[in-house]
């Protein structure tokens, strides 16, 4: 295990965040807990993005602890101690001299933690943590004092990224877009979902990187499922097939949808709808811009398949009625396209593939700017699933379900999408499908 990033990066997250809170405080980030999948076997597992973000660290086992009683704050890394008889069967562990390298002041043995946690707590001090974590440590605050929550101090700090992070997110775009284009080269007729699902992840391992989230492989009416996981139904020709799939480079995040037809060519009202889609999408990007609202973006996205919507006769109102905004609420519509188009245009992108900072729709804190830094996804579509019985679907439409989806980069030149590489546009995919079987 090495570290993405210096020293001195780690260090100055470490001094945003620490800095922020009051002295004579106590801060415990915890990685996750490991889960059990069936009797002795586990989960693959992942680190928790806080402890990756402030100290780097990627063991199955591990707390950061940061006390200032001073006005300095220092830094303890707890870890497991080498262990010959575990090693044997589960692998080297760093241990608590080999951890000595990674960015704190002090590593100690796990074992030392909780006594050194209630030795703390006995002074008082206000105590800060990262709860839901590790449910070993929420028991032990919740017997000992009452712990605040950590993320309202780091949350806002990870939505702006560094360079160096920006690089790590544009190699995960770059591996996940030829993963979608592998995967639309090797395209036919009455192949499984899962076939698809396999060129995609088998790509992402080859090129040393892991998923960021189980791949979305829905053909016909299943595209219409917005988090369809089955993966296990063959594609008929002349259905589409949508894949919403996404890697991880050192913990960072790629998120990229696509949607073709698996015999390669699009029928006219899979075209209509296509188009629809894209330009949202394309309107959704260019509201990417520094110094604009979050909602921005959602309303151009919103507006554009709207009128689209209304222009192919899906709907019959006024373009006010389709969207139905919510007096106050920038950004909220609760019009007819929700009967379409039901989720939000984005959100952030980072150590989390749904990365925290707020701006999804229905959070609370949406009403920021979106600043040069930032990684958002756009991420419009329509789906008309033949098998809704709460609407009426136009029968020209049924069994379509359209999503596109671009990792996006503010910068103070404007937005740039950093899955560019990533074929979208309908004639460039119909040259793509298909004609690279078995490449």
């Amino acid at each position: 295990m090495s570290l993405p990033f210096d020293r001195q990066e780690y260090l100055s997250r470490q001094e945003s965040v620490f800095s922020k809170l009051p002295r004579s405080s106590l801060a415990i980030i915890p990685t996750n807990d490991p889960k059990i999948r069936s009797n002795d076997v586990s989960y693959p597992f992942r680190a928790n993005s806080y402890m990756l973000y402030l100290c780097g660290w990627e063991e199955d086992e591990g707390t950061l602890l940061a006390t200032n009683s001073s006005g300095k704050w220092v830094t303890t890394l707890f870890v497991p101690d080498r262990d010959t008889t575990k090693e044997i069967w589960e692998g080297i562990r760093i241990g608590v001299d080999g951890a000595k390298s990674w960015p704190v002041d002090h590593t100690d043995s796990l074992l030392s933690l909780d006594s050194c946690i209630k030795e703390l707590l006995s002074d008082g001090s206000r105590v800060f943590t990262i709860p839901g974590v590790s449910s070993s440590l929420d028991i032990l605050l919740d017997e000992n004092t009452e712990a605040e929550d950590l993320r309202a101090y780091i949350d806002p700090i990870r939505r702006v990224k560094s360079a160096n992070e920006i690089q790590y997110m544009q190699e995960a775009a770059s591996i996940a877009s030829s993963a979608h284009e592998k995967a639309m080269r090797n395209t036919r007729p009455d192949m499984g979902e899962w076939e698809i699902q396999s060129l995609v992840e088998g790509h992402f391992m080859s090129s040393q990187s892991q998923w960021s989230f189980p791949s979305i492989v829905g053909g016909g009416d299943n595209a219409t499922v917005l988090h369809y996981k089955n993966n296990d139904q063959v594609i008929r020709s002349g259905d589409l097939v949508l894949v919403d799939a996404g890697c991880e480079v050192s913990g960072y995040a790629s998120d990229i949808t696509r949607t073709w037809p698996v015999n390669g060519k699009f029928s006219q009202p899979q075209r209509e709808i296509y188009e629809l889609v894209l330009r949202a999408e394309l309107a959704g990007i260019e509201a990417c811009q520094p110094g604009m609202p979050w909602v921005s973006m959602h309303e151009a996205v919103c507006e554009t398949i709207a009128e689209g919507l209304i222009e192919l006769g899906v709907l019959n109102c006024t373009l006010e009625d389709a969207l139905g905004r919510v007096e106050g609420k920038p950004g909220v519509f609760e019009g007819q396209i929700r009967n379409f188009f039901m989720h939000g245009t984005g959100h952030f992108l980072g150590l989390d593939v749904h990365d925290v900072g707020g701006g999804r729709q229905g959070d609370p804190n949406s009403s920021f700017l979106l600043e040069p830094g930032m990684v958002l996804t756009i991420e419009p579509g329509l789906y008309f699933g033949s098998w809704r019985n709460d609407i009426s679907i136009p029968e020209r439409y049924a069994g379509i379900g359209i999503r596109i989806e671009d990792d996006v980069l503010v910068t103070e030149q404007g937005p740039l999408v950093l899955s560019s590489s990533c074929p979208k546009m309908l004639d460039e995919i119909e040259q793509v499908v298909g004609k690279g079987i078995h490449d």
